[in-house]
């Protein structure tokens, strides 16, 4: 089969590797090209939540809206007017090196090109089935991750 459609190809790329699926919930970890260890997460939620994070530490993509909070708001470092805790971006992982990475159950290569409208727009690659689907939303995103993987374990059993 032609892999033409695995590669990363934006800084705010990932690899997500899905081991279990458990009552339409995900467990996994995800790798990027800033850092060699892999990023585990127990739910999409937990998924999503550090994607966003991620992208706000390399700073791309860069969000369409400001967070809002009648909390409290993020600390800025004043002499480098930037977000404290942001990561360099420097790559330390190859995209060779993160397409080698595969989940027992599923492996997607996400790439989140959009931050508007307070959700993200991008491309979703199932490795495994070499598809490729856009998204609008990660709702969207979801859905797709969610009956990838259920066809999957419809195949298994």
């Amino acid at each position: 089969m032609e892999r033409f459609q695995h590669y990363i190809g934006t800084p705010s790329g990932v690899v997500l590797c899905v081991n279990q699926m458990e009552k339409n919930n995900l467990r996994g970890c995800f790798y990027h090209a800033y850092s060699r260890e892999a990023v585990p997460v127990t739910c999409f939620n937990d998924l999503w939540f550090k994607m966003e994070e991620l992208f706000d530490a390399i700073h791309f993509p860069f969000p369409g809206t400001e967070e809002r909070s009648f909390i409290g708001k993020r600390r800025k470092n004043p002499e480098k007017q930037e977000t404290v805790g942001a990561l360099e971006r420097k790559k330390v992982m190859s995209e060779e090196e993160m397409l080698n990475k595969h989940g027992d159950l599923g492996t997607f290569i996400v790439r989140v090109q959009h931050r508007q409208n307070s959700t993200w727009q991008g491309k979703v690659t199932w490795v495994d089935e070499n598809k490729t689907m856009q998204f609008r939303s990660v709702w969207e995103l979801t859905k797709l991750i969610a009956a990838a993987l259920d066809t999957t374990s419809m195949q298994e059993e």
